[in-house]
């Protein structure tokens, strides 16, 4: 049986937010797109609230990835 995924550490969630935070804005969204399709259906709306964007910035990051256009 597959657990739901119940976040990460708050060391874990300190790292990403770093590393969110030195990047550009099309690399934040592409960071935050991949990100959350890892964590599958939940993952927009986790990922959304640690970094702090919308939920529609993450969704355009993954179409960007679907379509490979960066």
């Amino acid at each position: 049986m597959i657990q739901e995924f119940q976040g990460y550490s708050a060391e874990i969630e300190d790292s990403m937010q770093y590393m969110f935070e030195s990047l550009n804005e099309k690399d934040r969204r592409h960071y935050a797109a991949i990100e959350a399709k890892k964590l599958g259906p939940s993952g927009v709306k986790y990922i959304s609230k640690l970094f702090g964007v919308s939920e529609k910035t993450i969704e355009s990051g993954l179409k960007e990835f679907e379509k490979k256009v960066f």
